[in-house]
């Protein structure tokens, strides 16, 4: 049997698949700066945090980390309105992939702190830095830089999960694919150019993260 593959007529519809990758490109920047965060606060909470913080952040991380993405977006967008907030599905897929990312960032980024040479930190503290200005400028940096590989594969793996916002009518790339097929019946073509986008985009914002984590985060 042979199968005529017909991918301009879902190349045709390329707005609507521009349009998938620009919601893709900024829920993955806004929780990536979001996330991180979290997970450096988080981090220090459970390497240098008092005992009930220490506590208190290993529930939320061991609850993230041994639970579906998808399960958590669905408890944002469904479970929250019954407590009476409502979200739009753009926040909800927001919110859903910085509380995943700060997570896993967290145990990230806390095995780089951990690695840090007490005798480095004795000694900024001996030059009168206090606390806060030596985790900001002796711990932080070589931290970050020993994990940022990691860190940088973890955040691939958010934006490929954003692929899931679809299910709450998020019109990112999969969203666009879904809504392609489901016009021109194109289903193996529309998917197959999916992919292949987001493999673009993984490679480039690899090398793009790797770039700006040697330039502006730990290069200095």
């Amino acid at each position: 049997m042979l199968i005529e593959l017909d991918f301009p007529a879902v190349l045709a519809e390329w707005p609507m698949l521009a349009k998938g990758v620009v919601w893709t490109l900024g829920l993955t920047a806004v929780s990536t700066v979001l996330g991180v965060a979290i997970g450096i606060a988080c981090a220090w909470a459970r390497a240098h945090g008092q005992r009930w913080l220490q506590w208190m952040v290993g529930v939320y991380v061991e609850l993230i980390r041994n639970t579906p993405f998808i399960v958590q977006l669905f408890f944002v967008f469904f479970g929250l309105p019954a407590a009476g907030v409502k979200l739009s599905p753009e926040t909800a897929s927001v919110i859903a992939m910085v509380i995943n990312l700060g997570a896993y960032s967290c145990e990230i980024i806390r095995a780089g702190i951990e690695a840090t040479p007490r005798g480095q930190i004795e000694a900024a503290l001996s030059l009168a830095l206090n606390r806060t200005q030596t985790f900001v400028r002796v711990v932080l940096p070589p931290a970050l830089r020993k994990v940022w590989p990691a860190l940088v594969s973890q955040i691939i793996i958010v934006m490929l999960g954003s692929a899931v916002c679809g299910q709450i009518s998020v019109q990112e790339l999969s969203y666009g694919a879904n809504l392609i097929q489901s016009r021109n019946f194109r289903a193996f073509e529309a998917f197959i150019i999916a992919t292949l986008i987001y493999l673009l985009l993984s490679m480039v914002a690899r090398k793009l993260l790797n770039w700006l984590g040697s330039r502006f985060v730990f290069g200095r």
